[in-house]
């Protein structure tokens, strides 16, 4: 009876351990900044960041788009990462939203804010490592380095930010103008508006 219960406690202890021993994913391909894909097929966006786009159809490229991707594939491309979810587990598309760990326990969304080659992205309710995330991007943004080593494109005199969406834009963009009073702030620059975690909105550009 003994050796019996003996059995079945080392049985419990094996499924405990496994249970909290954390599960990753191995990458297969790195598709830009701020997403991969994984040897399963499913594609994962990271939670909290934007990172610069690559031009379609015969646009340009942001900038530092190519730099971005290059940081994002030297972390992690081939490598097994670890994904930590938000509120929501998938986007519109199907993509996986999440927080990306390397095996040494380094966020890979902080690593890239840091270095200056996405900006924060807020889009509630995945908001869990806003903070942190933060932290990372005023670190990159007092360095000046990345996406903060270039002045703003047209610079405004003051623009607008919605506090509901967490997005600012120029002065007279029609969605700028459709920001309920209660909502409505003002910046008197870019670099507030994104010191404070908003992000610019994609009609206008500020």
């Amino acid at each position: 009876m003994k050796r019996k219960n003996l059995i079945v406690l080392m049985l419990i202890a094996f499924i405990c351990l496994a249970s909290s021993h954390p599960a990753y994913e191995r990458v297969k391909r790195v598709v830009d900044g701020d997403t991969v894909l994984l040897e399963t097929g499913k594609e994962v966006r990271y939670i909290g960041i934007d990172a610069p786009e690559f031009g379609h159809d015969g646009e340009s490229n942001e900038f530092m788009a190519v730099e971005s991707k290059r940081f994002n594939y030297a972390l992690v491309n081939k490598a097994r990462i670890r994904l930590e979810f938000d509120q929501e587990k998938q986007d519109r598309y199907g993509r996986l939203l999440a927080y990306v760990f390397l095996e040494n326990g380094e966020m890979v969304n902080a690593l890239i804010v840091k270095k200056g080659l996405a900006r924060v992205l807020v889009v509630e309710p995945n908001v869990k490592h806003f903070h942190l995330l933060l932290e990372a991007q005023r670190r990159a943004m007092t360095e000046k380095i990345g996406i903060w080593s270039k002045s703003p494109n047209r610079p405004e005199p003051y623009y607008v930010g919605n506090s509901k969406s967490h997005r600012f834009h120029r002065p007279n963009c029609p969605f700028g103008k459709q920001i309920a009073p209660v909502n409505r702030l003002r910046f008197s620059s870019s670099d507030q508006a994104y010191w404070e975690g908003f992000s610019p909105c994609r009609k206008c550009k500020p």
